[in-house]
């Protein structure tokens, strides 16, 4: 990994979930891939990367084999490292003919950034890199994991992002390299970190990933300690992407409540299940990927896993084993 000593170490414990797309079981990539991302190439297929940086690909979303190529080519990988000691949680983007890569920057919660890449090749390398926002510009703490939606009212950009700062939202140019003019940051889930330890950190979201389907926008995020059981994907959701996103008991996400989607206990042998990645059909199934500790493996390793997704009748999604 080329963020060694960098990367966000996640942890969480759920049972065994087996996928059966295919006879691929999870986890469908068994080294260290957490934060993924996922996007279509112009074939079809379907192509990952994830804080390792690595791009993979798959014809399946299942069955995933190295391409050997990496987000940043060698030099822009320096340049990059010259400035900043971590590079986490890419979110890929398409406008027109361009592949955008957003990445979060850091050197500190005081002093980390969100900066956005292009390239013409669904392969990359990603270049001509800018920062879009930094904390020590904002004051919001941890500016980290990207994620960009289109709204389907008028196909304006926005960047969702953060963690301990609070998910905040902003508006993007239309061709998604900077912000827009007079550009406004909205809290949109989370209450912000107090240092009191674990309990707050249940109502610290991050991760952040917006799906549409039904008429709702749905936010899904991370709760709880990267580090131990206690992470896991939770969910809300709204009409519009101005929210307000409630939970299944219609509380706010800014008040630091969401429905739970996916979690683990403390002796389970998948654990941290967390920051999932976009939601793709398959045959008229739903399925989504996120990464997640495997129990015995490197304490800071976390493979990539892809399960089913479906939804009940009132609308809220669950994750489950099996096709």
């Amino acid at each position: 990994m080329l963020t060694v000593n960098c990367q966000k170490i996640a942890s969480v414990v759920l049972s065994v979930f087996t996928l059966c797309l295919g006879a691929a079981e999870n986890p469908v990539w068994q080294k260290s891939f957490p934060d993924p991302t996922t996007w279509r190439a112009p074939d079809g297929t379907w192509r990952a990367t994830s804080t390792a940086m690595k791009i993979l690909k798959s014809a399946d979303f299942t069955h995933w084999t190295d391409t050997g190529r990496r987000i940043f080519n060698a030099d822009d990988w320096k340049r990059i490292h010259r400035k900043w000691r971590c590079v986490w949680a890419p979110d890929a983007f398409k406008i027109g003919d361009r592949y955008l890569m957003y990445v979060a920057l850091v050197n500190s919660a005081e002093d980390s950034a969100i900066a956005v890449f292009s390239s013409k090749s669904a392969e990359g390398p990603f270049t001509d890199g800018r920062i879009i926002t930094r904390s020590r510009d904002t004051g919001i703490r941890d500016t980290i994991d990207p994620e960009v939606v289109r709204d389907n009212r008028d196909g304006k950009l926005w960047l969702f992002f953060g963690s301990i700062g609070k998910i905040h939202r902003v508006g993007l140019s239309p061709d998604g390299m900077s912000l827009v003019p007079g550009a406004r940051y909205e809290h949109m889930a989370g209450l912000p970190a107090d240092g009191k330890g674990d309990p707050m950190r249940q109502k610290v979201f991050e991760g952040a990933y917006l799906h549409r389907r039904g008429g709702w926008w749905y936010l899904f995020a991370s709760k709880g300690c990267y580090w131990n059981h206690t992470y896991a994907i939770v969910v809300g959701r709204a009409r519009t992407l101005d929210g307000p996103f409630l939970d299944r008991k219609g509380r706010r996400m800014t008040d630091g409540f969401a429905t739970t989607v996916l979690s683990s206990k403390k002796d389970d042998i998948h654990f941290g299940p967390g920051h999932n990645g976009e939601i793709v059909t398959i045959g008229g199934r739903d399925y989504i990927p996120y990464h997640c500790h495997v129990s015995g493996d490197n304490p800071t390793a976390r493979p990539l896993f892809v399960s089913r997704l479906v939804w009940d009748a009132s609308g809220w999604p669950k994750i489950v084993s099996g096709n």
